[in-house]
């Protein structure tokens, strides 16, 4: 059932990024928008646009996610194969998809500055260890005050 999915996913995503699709859709709101006056702009002929498009949308969200989620961990095993065959890649990158958002932050900070460095002319330095990542992310974090301090400046 999985691989049918898949297949159905790839298929509809594949479509639904065509011009002709986003060309159809737009024929369908002009000729329901053209219609109006023919159904007096009653409630039912807005309640079919908005289900329509609400069902059509919530579906679409799912199939395209799904498509979305394989594209992304086909390309983070790609790029990990890669940075894992480069014998000068830093293969402490393999799998920081999996960091919180600080922590990726912290890095992307670290590798723009090495680059930064490189077209400045200067040695580019080493990505830092699980150690100094450790210090980064604590340095972009606000410090919580220690029980003890909170309690005397408030005696």
């Amino acid at each position: 059932m999985e691989r049918e999915f898949v297949k159905f996913a790839t298929a509809t995503a594949k479509v639904a990024g065509k011009p002709w699709t986003f060309i159809a859709c737009l024929a369908i709101v002009i000729g329901w928008a053209a219609s109006g006056p023919m159904f007096k702009f009653s409630e039912t002929w807005q309640l079919v646009i908005n289900t329509g498009t609400t069902v059509i949308t919530f579906l679409m969200v799912f199939l395209i996610q799904n498509t979305q989620n394989r594209d992304g961990a086909a390309i983070h095993a790609k790029l990990d194969e890669l940075v894992f065959a480069v014998k000068q890649a830093d293969d402490r990158f393999i799998g920081i998809e999996h960091l919180t958002e600080l922590e990726l932050d912290a890095i992307l900070m670290e590798v723009e500055n090495r680059g930064l460095a490189v077209q400045a002319g200067k040695p580019a330095r080493a990505i830092p260890g699980k150690r100094a990542r450790a210090e980064a992310v604590e340095a972009v974090q606000p410090r919580k005050a220690s029980p003890r301090k909170a309690g005397k400046a408030s005696a």
